[in-house]
């Protein structure tokens, strides 16, 4: 078996135990909404069919919350399924898709894991309402956590909140703007995708007891993996497959997002680029879709979003050593790292 075959078997295992230990945690949150908000969000995490009937799916990758608790083994703190830290992982999670809830919404993405997103299924406002109340689920888990690291967590959470919307809002300006650069997609994606992400691993080095400069560490690893994160994940959204994905093919292209490879490519003064430019500027039809991913591969978005993948993730793994001198402590953290960054296509 590979080194990565093993990693990912690792990243599987730990993201099956992380769902184990943290559900519990998230479902006595959502149970504890009133009845309408509580359908759309038990809908929205799989664990209920739109009827109201059981089903057998589970709330999606659980990335973030396994983040947080192996931030905390790998600076020597406890994580079993009774410590504290799992509800501090089920107020990320929540935070997590309480932002799935308004993107879906905002991008009219019509499917999530396979399924018709809540918006087309509850209509817009429900969907938009169980947001907002899944994120003030998740800072009430905080505010009654009597760990002493709950509050620097719900501080680092809602300031992470209040990136994570900027990103947004940055995300949604540049669909109506003809140019965006390089550098200010880079800067919208660590804000939409790294932030939470780092934040995870902050939280997860708090609720172990750390430093301050361990914390600050671990919050830049996690920013600089979310940022790789994003660079598959776009790259997913040009070229990905549908049985994987649970989106159409090239679904980012047919929004005329500007994801990373796209404004790779925009700005590549490439004859392919250009014929980009000029397929983004109009109505995108279905029948664009595959002369637009064309186009990308041929002005080089997509040789510069998995080179820059690999450049964020050896960047996330220096900030790694910083709070983690011995690596070999952070299995979980790493084995994590290499499964968002070999996400199959």
């Amino acid at each position: 078996m590979t080194e990565s075959a093993t990693d990912g078997h690792e990243a599987a295992a730990l993201l099956e135990r992380t769902r184990s230990s943290v559900n519990p945690e998230l479902r006595r949150a959502v149970e504890s909404l009133p009845a309408t908000m509580r359908r759309v969000a038990m809908y929205h995490f799989g664990w209920e069919a739109a009827d109201g009937a059981p089903t057998a799916s589970h709330a999606g990758k659980a990335i973030r919350p396994a983040l947080v608790l192996a931030a905390v083994r790998a600076l020597g703190g406890p994580a079993g399924a009774d410590d504290p830290v799992v509800r501090a992982a089920a107020a990320v999670e929540l935070v997590h898709n309480f932002t799935l809830l308004h993107d879906d919404v905002i991008d009219e993405d019509t499917q999530r894991r396979g399924r018709p997103t809540a918006w087309t299924v509850f209509g817009t406002a429900d969907a938009i309402i169980t947001g907002d109340a899944m994120l003030s689920l998740a800072l009430g888990l905080l505010a009654q956590d009597p760990h002493p690291a709950s509050r620097q967590a719900a501080t680092r959470l809602t300031a992470c909140v209040i990136e994570l919307c900027a990103g947004q809002q940055a995300d949604c300006a540049f669909e109506e703007r003809p140019e965006v650069s390089l550098a200010e997609c880079l800067e919208m994606a660590t804000a939409k995708t790294g932030a939470l992400l780092g934040c995870a691993c902050a939280i997860g080095a708090l609720y172990a007891g750390a430093g301050a400069e361990e914390v600050d560490a671990m919050d830049a690893f996690g920013r600089e993996a979310g940022l790789a994160f994003q660079l598959i994940d776009d790259l997913i959204g040009i070229w990905g497959d549908p049985e994987h994905t649970g989106k159409p093919a090239g679904a980012d292209l047919a929004a005329r997002k500007k994801s990373l490879p796209v404004v790779a490519a925009l700005t590549s003064d490439t004859p392919a680029g250009r014929q980009l430019a000029e397929l983004y500027a109009g109505p995108m039809s279905r029948a664009d879709v595959t002369p637009a991913a064309e186009a990308v591969e041929r002005a080089g978005g997509r040789d510069w979003a998995q080179a820059q993948a690999a450049d964020r993730m050896g960047r996330a793994l220096q900030q790694l050593s910083r709070a983690v001198p011995d690596l070999g402590a952070a299995g979980g953290l790493l084995s994590l790292a290499e499964f968002v960054t070999r996400r199959t296509m």
